[in-house]
């Protein structure tokens, strides 16, 4: 479940849920914490969004009756910003940091890393040759993961 605040009076809460054939986004639109509104779109496959809820919240600002003309473009226009929940890659990072301290050997440092990383975020692969790379460049290219996971925004630190 996320919510998105659009004011000091509009929230829509949107939220996950299983189908006999596949998952549904549910989004809520709240008025001063009253629900108004709820619209579904269900799916088969992964949804292509630049971030998770994105169509559904899109849809519920879209068929609004309860929306001015004017808070509909405003809101259709923040839904375009990017709202991805950045918040697992930083926890992966610092769990994946840790290795530094637990750890004695560089290479038991490097399991750790890539083994931590691997769990976080399940889609990463290593490349090809990573047994082959002597353990400097395997720190390099870890650590610049990492760097990366706990900053993913890119934002000015």
């Amino acid at each position: 479940m996320r919510e998105f605040k659009f004011d000091e009076h509009i929230t829509i809460v949107c939220e996950w849920k299983k189908t006999r054939m596949a998952f549904k986004h549910e989004a809520t639109l709240l008025v001063d914490g009253r629900e108004q509104e709820r619209v579904k779109i269900c799916y088969q496959n992964r949804t292509w969004e630049s971030y998770e809820y994105q169509s559904v919240l899109q849809k519920c600002i879209n068929d609004s009756k309860c929306l001015s003309k004017e808070q509909k473009e405003a809101f259709l226009e923040e839904t375009k910003k990017d709202h991805t929940d950045w918040s697992g890659f930083e926890i992966v990072s610092k769990i994946a940091k840790l290795g530094e301290i637990m750890t004695t050997t560089q290479k038991d440092s490097n399991d750790w890393k890539a083994r931590m990383l691997k769990a976080g975020l399940p889609d990463l692969e290593m490349p090809s040759d990573w047994n082959s790379l002597d353990e400097d460049t395997k720190t390099a290219r870890l650590n610049a993961v990492i760097k990366v996971c706990s900053n993913p925004k890119g934002d000015a630190v």
